[in-house]
């Protein structure tokens, strides 16, 4: 570039306002705001310092004011303020255009009341008289709700105050002796021998009678089939009823068959946590709030609705057939679901049809407000609710939400759960189509009911107790073959029963990473959780052993034997020849010894063998004496009269 070049450029450049001004310093004056061409490091750090305070602040108050909540959605799902047309769904279709499709199972919720003549001796006289019973069918809860928010958690050892042998009521403990007419009011009975010249009525004709003696001779020696004459007269029996005695008369009867509905369910799967939809039908009516109750909305989400259906559904009653859709969602501050929508339909007998009346939703202000109608659907004729795997509670919940919900004491229902403790892993997740019946008597003058049988139905297994008291005046809860469900050794003997961390048999050992066998199970939890007697029995082992740190080992009756390994300390005051009691304390939880964490290794041996502890079959704690069999099969046939009966026409209450 030419001079002259270099020239006319500083003068453009002059004329649109540049100069040659000196270089960028730091050189600039603490504490005084900076000059022209001047830099200072310390108003840099302060504009930065005050951009990030400013941000933080900010966002906290964001998060502060949003009361913690992370996402922002429910409201807008749950009030439906804008969505498309879309045509109407049943429950279990599977063409919707979702990517996370639940399976819909089938529930049933029936507390019946049910009225037999029952005979009884008071005062050396036979009296027969109505009395009620309470029978409740129920499929097990598949989501945990407010009902079960306050349970305590699941301790083996409170099963053993649980199951003990229930003080009788009278001599004959709870009476459900039968009587086989119905009766009004009550009737005295008295037994007369019966004169020699009484000639009863003729129940049948002498036609009917040789028609059918005809009938039953052909069969037997002039047939073709080669059947036994035994086994012929066992075929023909029920053709006893061509006499025209019908079943049921005074005659000729018999206990019917007690059919158990197996829910249906829609194989799907879905293991993210989310909502699930519940739809119910109203058998009869019933007020609005004792439905929400059972359903696990709290008193205080009552009084909410109930305000905000004031003025759009004033009614404080659901007629016979009304439909309710409860959508449950995760609660923010319990690992429980809540409701997070309720639509209320009525139906018209005359079209067949559904309207829609009131819809209420949960929004992030914890507030219930009115909401649009959701998606259509056509309702199914049976109550029905999704089924969200991850959000399936274990056995334990389920049957204190279930016993809740149908107005079951606590003492009631820690006894259920007591009776099946040591046979069942109340942890493991209940499945869908699980269910459980119950029958009581019916409450007293102070509320009481006592509790006659249990039926626990879990897949394809159904578990039976009723209850039977014995002349030593105690009375206890059996299974058919007349044994209860106590074993003489709990199967997980700590705190909260711990958290099985690996099973019995073989597999590489943590530690030396061979493979060998593992002796025993190992259940986790942490150091210092007591660890208790399995059962009844003498110390024969208490001190330190290689590989298992504190250990200890108890003896007990007809060669069975149970250790206990990793224990952080023993308990003051045992040792070898100490004799224990199932339940009491003999250690603590640790991990001395080859461990890699806090757990009890629990062994039991049989014979100096060992076996599997959590799936071996104990004996039982207490038979039913034989003197009582024949008793005891009468007491179970009434009791299944009692569960195979309608029930009363016009005390049947609705649990949904």
């Amino acid at each position: 570039m030419s001079p002259a070049q270099k020239n006319r450029h500083a003068a453009l450049l002059k004329a649109t306002g540049f100069e040659d001004s000196p270089a960028l310093t730091v050189q600039s004056t603490d504490g005084e705001i900076p000059h022209g061409r001047e830099l200072s490091f310390a108003w840099l750090s302060g504009t930065v310092m005050t951009g990030l305070t400013s941000v933080l602040l900010m966002g906290a108050a964001l998060y502060v004011s949003f009361q913690g909540q992370d996402t922002f959605s429910t409201a807008y799902e749950a009030l439906q303020i804008s969505r498309p047309e879309r045509s109407t769904l049943t429950p279990t279709d599977l063409s919707a255009k979702s990517s996370r499709l639940r399976p819909i199972t089938a529930t049933r919720s029936d507390l019946e009341v049910i009225e037999a003549s029952i005979r009884e001796t008071v005062d050396g006289r036979d009296i027969i008289r109505n009395q009620p019973f309470v029978r409740i069918r129920a499929t097990l809860a598949t989501a945990p709700t407010s009902l079960s928010e306050n349970v305590r958690p699941y301790d083996p050892v409170a099963i053993l105050e649980a199951t003990q042998p229930l003080p009788s009521v009278g001599a004959m403990d709870i009476n459900t002796d039968v009587y086989g007419a119905e009766v009004e009011g009550e009737v005295a009975v008295k037994l007369a021998a019966m004169p020699m010249t009484f000639v009863p009525p003729r129940a049948i004709s002498d036609q009917s009678a040789a028609e059918y003696v005809r009938a039953v001779v052909e069969a037997t020696f002039f047939s073709d089939d080669p059947v036994p004459p035994t086994m012929a007269y066992a075929a023909l029996a029920p053709s006893v009823r061509d006499l025209g005695l019908g079943a049921g008369g005074n005659t000729l009867g018999g206990v019917a068959e007690n059919v158990t509905i197996m829910p249906k369910t829609t194989l799907a799967s879905n293991t993210a946590l989310g909502r699930s939809e519940r739809i119910l039908t109203i058998k009869e009516r019933t007020p609005l709030d004792e439905v929400l109750r059972r359903n696990g909305f709290s008193d205080t989400m009552i009084r909410a609705i109930d305000a905000t259906l004031q003025n759009v559904f004033p009614s404080t009653e659901l007629a016979a057939g009304a439909r309710l859709r409860i959508l449950f969602g995760p609660s923010r501050t319990a690992n429980t679901l809540v409701p997070y929508r309720l639509s209320i339909y009525s139906h018209d007998d005359a079209t067949n049809t559904d309207q829609h009346r009131a819809t209420v939703a949960l929004t992030d202000k914890g507030q219930y407000v009115l909401g649009l109608a959701p998606a259509e659907i056509k309702f199914p004729e049976e109550d029905t609710e999704e089924v969200n795997v991850a959000n399936l509670p274990s056995l334990y919940i389920s049957i204190w939400e279930t016993g809740r919900k149908h107005d079951l004491d606590d003492a009631t229902i820690e006894r259920i759960i007591g009776m099946f403790a040591y046979d069942l892993d109340m942890t493991r997740k209940v499945a869908p189509g699980d269910a459980i019946e119950i029958l009581e008597t019916a409450p007293d003058g102070q509320q009481r009911s006592e509790l006659l049988y249990v039926s626990l139905k879990l897949g394809n297994t159904t578990r039976q107790l009723y209850r039977f008291a014995t002349e030593n005046g105690g009375a206890d809860f059996f299974d058919p073959d007349g044994e209860t469900g106590k074993r003489f050794l709990t199967r997980r003997p700590l705190e909260g029963g711990g958290t099985l961390r690996s099973r019995f048999g073989y597999r590489v050992h943590p530690i030396f990473k061979t493979r060998k066998l593992h002796t025993g199970v190992d259940l986790a939890a942490p150091s210092g959780t007591p660890i208790y007697a399995s059962g009844d029995g003498v110390i024969k082992y208490y001190k330190w052993q290689s590989g298992y740190g504190n250990k200890v080992e108890i003896q007990h009756v007809n060669g069975y034997e149970t250790a206990y390994g990793h224990m952080s300390r023993y308990v003051d005051g045992l040792g070898v020849g100490s004799h224990v009691r199932q339940g009491q304390v003999i250690g603590y939880v640790g991990s001395t010894g080859q461990s890699t964490g806090p757990h009890l290794h629990f062994e039991i041996l049989i014979n100096g063998n060992l076996v599997d502890p959590l799936s071996v079959k104990l004996p039982k704690d207490n038979v039913l004496p034989p003197q009582y069999k024949a008793q005891f099969a009468q007491t179970m046939a009434q009791i299944n009269d009692l569960m195979a009966r309608d029930p009363a026409p016009v005390s049947v209450a609705q649990t949904n």
